[in-house]
């Protein structure tokens, strides 16, 4: 195990706890919106977050380089104001891991919540308990499996994200390679052992994260 291998095994996962703790604070509270809420405007966002589920990865980076670039649409007022860009950044690679894996999360998010029975929260509310604390002491303790799931889905998704974070973080040794494009670089140099030793360890990765979902939602047929 060389820094070929150990440098992209750490930077995946600093990249997916990052952008799953991220998508935690946003997905969560917006989750809750959609499962309780009725509003204009709601169908056409879902689709919209859905629409990371079907695009190709490099569709998406294109668009989140032409938003957040130095160039882009908010990137340009960044890059003046702070002098600082997310592209060709790890930060760039949350940023894209986070926008592929926000589907899984908030979808699941929505069902979770939405199956807990409202007649627990108005219970809640008649006991003079506001709907900040109904949401932490009710909802969420009723939700925790599905939501569980969910986070460990966006982490991996997000740890195995490539056409995205290759376009907007670039491929720079030591700087910007995760699991991903360090399998692609060794596969295409020929460097067959390497690329082994990584896939591996991301097929591992995966099961374990696999066997945590299973756990998190439960199974009614015995083990």
């Amino acid at each position: 195990m060389n820094e070929a291998v150990l440098f992209p095994v750490r930077l995946s996962l600093q990249v997916a706890a990052t952008a799953t703790a991220v998508l935690v604070a946003v997905t969560v509270p917006l989750a809750y919106a959609f499962a309780r809420g009725r509003f204009p405007g709601r169908r056409l966002l879902e689709v919209l977050f859905s629409l990371p589920l079907v695009l190709p990865p490099t569709v998406l980076g294109y668009y989140l380089v032409a938003l957040v670039g130095r160039r882009g649409l908010v990137g340009r007022w960044l890059y003046e104001t702070t002098g600082w860009t997310p592209v060709f950044s790890w930060w760039g690679a949350v940023l894209a891991s986070a926008v592929v894996a926000f589907p899984l999360l908030f979808h699941t998010a929505v069902a979770a919540i939405a199956a807990v029975d409202p007649r627990l929260e108005q219970a809640a509310f008649t006991l003079g308990h506001s709907r900040w604390r109904t949401f932490w002491r009710v909802t969420l303790p009723l939700a925790r499996r599905g939501l569980l799931a969910g986070v460990v889905l966006a982490f991996a998704r997000a740890m195995g994200e490539f056409g995205a974070t290759l376009m907007v973080a670039g491929n720079i040794p030591g700087r910007t390679t995760t699991m991903p494009v360090a399998i692609y670089n060794a596969f295409i140099s020929g460097r067959m052992a390497t690329a082994g030793t990584l896939v591996l360890i991301h097929t591992g990765v995966a099961l374990f994260f696999l066997w945590l979902v299973r756990g998190a939602r439960g199974s009614e047929a015995p083990a």
